[in-house]
């Protein structure tokens, strides 16, 4: 290993940067209200068999790229398959992950600035205020299309993003996500042991852990399987990234293991704080765009300490977006380290300030520009902007394909000695080696096929 390249101090530190990567907004927006869409507990189930038969293999695909490589995306395709034929052609899958890291952190901070937002008018009082007066109706609507302040949100998040990773992977990245991701699982916990006190909390449970196979259609179980590919962090190369810094002596199927319970236990305590609340409020979840910060308010302010509950709120969510947003902007720095020679400070200001600039498109378009907010490249409704359509390629395009090559390559292309030596090292015998072999050459890449036909034939599930 070059003594210049990064490196995790510890297994653990390796563990919470890359469950804070895979710990984001989809735990606790998306996976919520999909989960609500698709009527709960058989969709849960689906969601937790795909994660373990698809998700985790593939992660551990990614993970062994990483280190077996020692580099960034482009550049691991590349070393692994020196003397392939189309050698070369083998960055296409990197720089897919690179340009959906780009695409990704632009508009994500976006909506992640919004969090602070919410954090500030929640500990002044002022979200209370508005609940009580009724003018909180027209505050949202109203503070998407005001420029000035989706700009300023979203600055603040994307400096905190590029703060983080200035630092490098030891100083920066891990000393932030030894301490965020434990918050963030006490702020969890804490919201899920208040959630027990509610009336709804029965119901919530109920409508999560009683499966009934009826309800599930076929749209359903492309969505479960669509979802545990993306919460995951998966096929942008950010788990490939983390992985070049992971030492030898560290055992990457556990660390995936661990990486994939820990997002899957976010993902349904979310579901039961939310359920609990909304339940014992009886109000219906409408629109996945929307519940966490229109929906969710009005209801924190019906309960008792609802500006505590509402501050603690929006800080998880806060946090679970910073520590997502450091790995997507260390996959696009870490290219312009190894593929461009630069050093790690000026790699960081380069490529975050790139980022900036661009997501600034994402930030006018809810309303502040006309002609931002009638983007569109996709075909679909007009008033999808270009937030929404930058959304809907990264998620449905980028994603899926990145992922399936990343399958492809490593259950075929890359050599069985190879997998199975970086696998075992760190973590002893691998009886279970050719189950792995089997689902990442066959049934990951069919699952993911099937998810891209999926959307070729307009079955989205974003």
């Amino acid at each position: 290993m070059s003594q210049s390249r990064g490196q995790w101090s510890s297994h653990m530190g390796f563990i919470l940067a890359a469950a804070g990567s895979a710990v984001g907004l989809g735990n606790l927006w998306k996976f919520p209200y999909i989960a609500y869409e698709n009527h709960g507990g058989a969709f849960v189930l689906v969601y937790i068999g795909a994660v373990a038969l698809v998700g985790l293999p593939i992660m551990i695909a990614e993970i062994v790229l990483g280190r077996r490589s020692q580099l960034s995306p482009v550049g691991a395709f590349l070393k692994l398959t020196p003397d392939r034929p189309g050698h070369r052609l083998w960055a296409a899958p990197g720089m897919l992950g690179i340009l959906a890291g780009f695409v990704i952190l632009s508009y994500y901070c976006v909506i992640a600035g919004w969090t602070l937002r919410y954090i500030l008018m929640s500990v002044s009082g002022q979200l209370a205020t508005m609940v009580g007066d009724g003018s909180f109706n027209d505050f949202f609507g109203a503070f998407l299309a005001d420029g000035p302040q989706q700009t300023l949100w979203y600055t603040i998040f994307m400096t905190l993003t590029v703060g983080v990773v200035f630092f490098g992977v030891k100083d920066g990245i891990e000393k932030v996500a030894r301490t965020l991701v434990p918050l963030l699982f006490v702020i969890l916990i804490a919201l899920a042991v208040y959630s027990t006190t509610t009336e709804g909390f029965g119901r919530a449970m109920t409508f999560l852990f009683r499966p009934n196979f009826h309800e599930l259609d076929r749209g359903a179980i492309l969505e479960a399987l669509g979802h545990s590919f993306f919460t995951l962090s998966l096929g942008m190369g950010a788990m490939l990234t983390y992985g070049s810094y992971m030492r030898r002596q560290d055992s990457i199927p556990k660390a995936a293991l661990a990486i994939s319970l820990l997002d899957t236990a976010i993902a349904i305590l979310a579901c039961i704080i939310m359920f609990s609340i909304i339940f014992t409020e009886d109000m219906e979840v409408t629109k996945s765009s929307t519940i966490l910060f229109t929906t969710l308010p009005q209801v924190f302010f019906k309960l008792p300490g609802g500006s505590i509950i509402s501050g603690f709120f929006y800080l998880l969510v806060a946090v679970a977006a910073l520590t997502s947003t450091i790995s997507l902007l260390e996959v696009v720095t870490s290219f312009a380290i190894d593929q461009l020679k630069l050093a790690r400070r000026a790699a960081v200001l380069l490529t975050g300030g790139s980022i900036y600039v661009f997501g600034l498109l994402s930030a006018w378009s809810l309303g502040a520009s006309d002609k931002l907010t009638n983007f569109n490249l996709i075909g679909r409704d007009s008033t999808v902007g270009m937030l929404g359509t930058l959304d809907y390629l990264a998620s449905n395009w980028f994603l899926p394909v990145g992922g399936l090559l990343i399958a492809v390559f490593t259950g075929w292309v890359l050599s069985r000695k190879a997998s199975h030596e970086e696998m075992s090292d760190g973590h002893g015998p691998l009886p279970w080696y050719n189950g792995w072999q089997a689902l990442i050459r066959f049934v990951a890449p069919l699952v993911v096929g099937a998810i891209i036909v999926s959307v070729i034939l307009g079955a989205e599930y974003q």
